[in-house]
């Protein structure tokens, strides 16, 4: 816990040095509503598309256009979290959890795939896991270039973003090769300016970041200022209450939409007929709330 703070305090000097702000990060004045799309047929001129092997994608759990308990579970989640997003009119959503396993990055990638499955909206998912980059393998393409080169080489932001093939309104930002300096780089002002970028360039947008685990780095605190809300990702049976105390701990003064509790045994057969196995899920639990995380952690933790 230690080394994570004192990761923290050199990220928090790396935004000083870099112009950005100090401190809590105030949310933008202005009003922005998402604008419908619906109705509008969407291209991409500039990002590359990619063919996506379905039968792969559901053997890894990604819900294609099959309705099967899965899906079934994230337009449940989708629903909860467009309703909590436009109540505030905000459009970035961080995705973590305490620990590494808990399945963030396929919450990440199933929950933007229902979001752009809802009509009237578009989505980009950034793979923002610097350290370990996940998104890539999830989809089974290869990214020469990604978020790291963007903030470090200047790469053109629509070179880097990739369409897979098949999904509508969904763009995957990779995250490119690792670097050893990501909680810098992830709070720096480059960063906060492309984050102001993405949520603002398309009025319908709204834009996931996959994190790494809370507890694991100083990533993903030195980075969730910038964005409006993040999403904790638990592990039935393995996440510890400890493990949870201490990260809404180290969130305190972000707002945090809920949790969402994974991997739930069920014995529960999808409609393609796929077995739920055990560490895997096809049950959800959404604490959504309205309160702020540093409200939520004096009531449950107090």
């Amino acid at each position: 816990m230690e080394r994570i703070k004192q990761a923290l305090e050199l990220a928090r000097q790396e935004r000083i040095k870099n112009g950005a702000q100090d401190g809590p990060i105030t949310k933008t004045g202005h009003k922005r509503t998402l604008k419908s799309i619906e109705g509008q047929d969407i291209t991409y001129s500039h990002s590359r598309t990619v063919a996506l092997p379905v039968a792969e994608l559901r053997e890894k759990r990604i819900i294609t256009e099959q309705q099967n308990s899965i899906s079934d579970a994230y337009r449940m989640l989708r629903t909860q979290v467009l309703q909590r997003l436009n109540e505030r009119d905000w459009s970035t959503l961080a995705i973590t959890s305490p620990g590494s396993n808990a399945g963030k990055s396929l919450t990440a990638i199933n929950l933007s795939i229902s979001l752009a499955r809802e009509v009237g909206t578009t989505v980009l998912l950034v793979d923002a896991n610097l350290r370990s980059p996940k998104l890539d393998r999830y989809f089974d393409f290869h990214a020469d270039y990604g978020l790291s080169d963007y903030l470090l080489d200047d790469k053109p932001l629509e070179d880097l973003l990739i369409n897979p093939e098949g999904i509508p309104r969904f763009v995957v930002l990779p995250a490119g090769r690792t670097i050893a300096n990501s909680s810098e780089m992830l709070s720096s002002a480059r960063m906060q300016r492309l984050v102001e970028e993405l949520k603002n360039r398309y009025p319908s947008r709204i834009v996931v970041f996959d994190m790494p685990p809370v507890l694991e780095s100083s990533d993903t605190l030195a980075f969730i200022p910038y964005v409006d809300a993040s999403l904790l990702v638990i592990e039935e049976g393995r996440t510890q209450e400890t493990e949870l105390k201490q990260s809404f701990e180290l969130m305190q003064g972000n707002e945090v939409l809920g949790t969402v509790l994974n991997k739930a045994y069920t014995q529960d057969r999808d409609y393609a007929g796929l077995d739920v196995k055990q560490g895997w899920f096809s049950r959800w639990l959404s604490k959504i709330s309205h309160i702020s995380l540093s409200r939520k952690a004096k009531r449950n933790f107090a």
